[in-house]
């Protein structure tokens, strides 16, 4: 198949890249960073523009991708919360714009779009794709607001596409060709290099309503959402629609620095932080429903996770 992917530069999207190029596929990435070196092998092409632009658009129609993998996007749920133009701009704005060039030119590719766990807020756990959604994170709040203008532009114009929502994306290509770029905000990331690089390491809040006062979340490796994303395109039989992806296990933050301590096995000096805005106390998912579908289920284990991302920070 020929597929675009949006945010090919970045964790989700150049795994996403890596795993289609490893099938076969011809892949097409755009993204307004530069494409990282060790990526350049599993793009067929590389479109440096802003995946909303008008000469990414036009290239766009141009290629007549089977597939559109839609990554792209701004990601982190607490500066959303002091920089809310700049999200609902890059996550719904720039998509509207690319899903009314496809309806004015009524070109309808299937459309994967990466969503977020960010979309429930404090709901019951785990989350069922049914369950009332109320984001406390404009992050949150821009990520549903696309799922609900695909729902409504299936409806009205035949917009085919396939909406996941992450619980918390982690890990790295398991045979170490891809990870977070450094400086990664999420707290895999922040803990690992913390221990390689002997850094103090800030807790952001010990006082929730948690076992260990700690926030919990579903941590799901990326390559294993990365194989919903093939299921997804080269599946046609999954039904249009929303689908959870995650493991339906909590994991709290002092969890994580446990488990990096071990596999590492160097230590980690910690300072207790404030909580930041925008972070529930648990969020975990309940994948059943893609499951039942597809029979996808998570691969990896959260150990084999750490230890997958300890060998990206550490190579």
């Amino acid at each position: 198949m020929k597929v675009l992917v949006t945010g090919c530069s970045g964790y989700i999207g150049g795994q996403t890249a890596i795993k289609l190029k490893d099938l076969g596929h011809h892949v097409v990435g755009v993204d307004w960073q530069m494409l990282p070196t060790h990526l350049r092998p599993f793009l067929d092409k590389f479109i440096h523009e802003d995946f909303g632009s008008q000469a990414s658009l036009l290239d766009l129609m141009q290629l007549q991708p089977d597939a559109v993998i839609h990554c792209a996007g701004t990601s982190l749920v607490g500066p959303s919360a002091t920089k809310p133009a700049l999200y609902y701009d890059n996550n719904f704005v720039k998509t509207k714009r690319m899903l009314d060039t496809l309806v004015s030119n009524k070109f309808f590719p299937r459309i994967v779009f990466s969503s977020s766990a960010a979309v429930y807020g404090e709901t019951l756990l785990p989350c069922k794709e049914n369950d009332h959604l109320s984001p406390i994170s404009p992050y949150g709040e821009s990520k549903l607001m696309v799922e609900q203008m695909l729902r409504s532009y299936r409806s009205a114009y035949g917009v085919d596409s396939v909406s996941f929502r992450y619980f918390n994306a982690c890990g790295a290509d398991p045979k170490g060709r891809h990870g977070q770029a450094a400086n990664a905000t999420h707290i895999i990331a922040r803990v690992l290099e913390s221990v390689r690089d002997n850094q103090q390491f800030t807790l952001f809040g010990t006082d929730y309503d948690t076992e260990d006062g700690t926030c919990v979340r579903d941590y799901v490796h990326v390559d294993d959402i990365v194989a919903a994303h093939v299921m997804a395109i080269n599946n046609m039989e999954v039904p249009q629609g929303v689908y959870n992806l995650g493991t339906n296990q909590g994991v709290s933050n002092l969890e994580i620095i446990k488990h990096a301590i071990k596999i590492t096995q160097m230590d980690l000096r910690i300072v207790n932080g404030q909580k930041r805005a925008g972070d529930p106390a648990i969020l975990t998912a309940n994948a059943e429903r893609f499951t039942a579908i597809t029979g996808w289920k998570p691969k990896y284990t959260f150990e084999e996770t750490i230890e997958h991302a300890w060998r990206w920070y550490n190579r």
